[in-house]
């Protein structure tokens, strides 16, 4: 049995803990089942950005007449848009598995792991220990109990991002981010899409006023069915019971009232939320506290119940994305390195993004937090097209809205729904996490005229006349 001082489960963020710990001479070792770079380099972030680019680019040619540019005919080579994102994306993960495959210190292990004791982990017929370990081994697509769903040959998001062709109908089930990124995606290459959404709305964890807007301009665009449930699922089959020649999906829809929809489509995807990557691990080995939805416990340093132990990333379920995930690995190295300088982590402005049309950015409460927190706040709600640039641009759904605190002005929340929501939401992070954290960073800050990030000004400069 090898010791090592630290051992880190996941390439993701907990590779940067894993070399900046080898760098202070620890013997670490890095566990990996699948590709190195985490989920947001092969399944997640990286890869379906990559791809929506392609689907941005379709839309501005779409809309190029509005601006006087006639595009008489254009073609998607679909094969080509995979290939390329593949591509890059294959290169960098492999690059990373070779320049680790040479170093040794930290060991990589590309396999499949286990907790068979107190810190002690088993890796096919070897068995490691160290004094620390971080869990940082992410999540994965959820896939809910449907009847008839395992007997089909549906897709999660992960295949999703590999698909050799282009379906001419897709059919969703689930309405958050990653349904509508995806919709998105295949929607604006010319794919039908069917959405179907068991909430009342569309990105329902969104600010109200963003998730309404937002479903409104989704079900202009796609098939939206909002209140329903997925019944059951099954293949299409002809008059003498055999199934059809081309594969052809049958789901049956019901909602609250008992109104039943049949939808058929050449693809079914399955969007509905991710799980921890926690029950291969055999964590119960070290009595590891997990929350009620299945994720990892862990205080305000980032250790668990376990002493010595400690999990970043997805599998707490904090804020799942990956510029959060490197906050934490951040506080992890500190408090594994230092253990008697131990910091507690800073969450403070934390944001998000969405790569939908129209994008959406957030940080901070929801209206609806705020109301359920009984926390007092006006609010302001800026539309882009009242602005030079939102003119030229023609982004007449575009909006910021701020929630503010009436007292001494603290922007508790700011959502922004439109063009370059996630550049924009920039200058607010700023204000919150390394200002004072007021409006008035923002007002008092002067802004290129026209420039789209006046929209930020104005709808700040607003809160003065509430």
């Amino acid at each position: 049995m090898e010791k090592f001082d630290l051992i880190v489960i996941g390439s993701g963020a907990g590779l940067d803990v894993a070399t900046a710990a080898a760098k202070k001479g620890l013997k670490v070792a890095i566990i990996e089942k699948s590709k190195l770079g985490g989920t947001c380099l092969n399944g997640g972030g990286i890869p379906s950005k990559l791809l929506i680019y392609s689907a941005n680019i379709i839309e501005i040619i779409k809309k190029a007449e509005i601006f006087g540019i006639k595009v008489e005919e254009y073609s998607i080579d679909f094969e080509k848009i995979i290939n390329r994102v593949n591509k890059i994306v294959d290169t960098d993960a492999n690059k990373i598995k070779e320049r680790l495959k040479e170093s040794k210190n930290p060991r990589l292990y590309l396999q499949e792991c286990r907790f068979i004791g107190e810190k002690k982990i088993a890796i096919a017929n070897e068995i490691i220990t160290a004094d620390q370990i971080l869990i940082a081994c992410g999540t994965r697509p959820h896939i809910p109990k449907i009847k008839g769903l395992e007997n089909v040959d549906y897709i999660t998001s992960n295949e999703a991002l590999r698909l050799k062709y282009q379906p001419k109908t897709l059919t969703i089930i689930g309405g958050g981010y990653i349904a509508c990124e995806l919709a998105h995606f295949f929607g604006a290459l010319g794919t039908k899409i069917n959405i179907i959404q068991r909430n009342n709305f569309l990105l329902p964890n969104e600010d109200i006023d963003v998730s309404m807007e937002f479903t409104k301009i989704f079900s202009t665009k796609y098939n939206v069915y909002l209140g329903y449930n997925t019944e059951m699922v099954s293949y299409i089959y002809d008059n003498t019971g055999n199934q059809t020649k081309k594969k052809m999906f049958d789901v049956i829809i019901k909602d609250k009232f008992g109104k039943s929809l049949e939808i058929e489509s050449e693809q079914l995807l399955i969007a509905t939320g991710r799980i921890p990557n926690l029950d291969l691990l055999n964590i119960e080995k070290e009595s590891i506290k997990l929350n009620e939805n299945g994720f990892i416990l862990v205080d305000e340093y980032l250790q668990t119940n376990s002493d010595g132990i400690f999990a970043i990333g997805d599998v707490i379920g904090k804020y799942q994305c990956m510029h959060n995930a490197k906050n934490e690995a951040h506080y992890a190295y500190n408090n594994i390195l230092y253990p008697d300088n131990k910091l507690s982590v800073n969450y403070n402005a934390i944001p998000h993004a969405i790569f939908t049309s129209p994008q959406i950015a957030g940080v901070g409460y929801t209206e609806q937090q705020l109301k359920k927190e009984k926390i007092e706040y006006v609010k302001s709600i800026y539309p882009y097209i009242e602005t030079g640039m939102g003119k030229a641009i023609e982004d007449k759904d575009g909006f910021v809205k701020f929630l503010i605190d009436k007292k001494n002005k603290y922007i508790l929340g700011c959502h922004i729904m439109g063009t370059d929501a996630s550049i924009l939401i920039h200058e607010v992070l700023v204000a919150m996490r390394t200002g004072n954290g007021t409006v008035d960073n923002i007002t008092k800050t002067i802004h290129i005229h026209p420039a789209l990030s006046e929209v930020v000004s104005k709808a700040a400069a607003s809160i003065n006349n509430l």
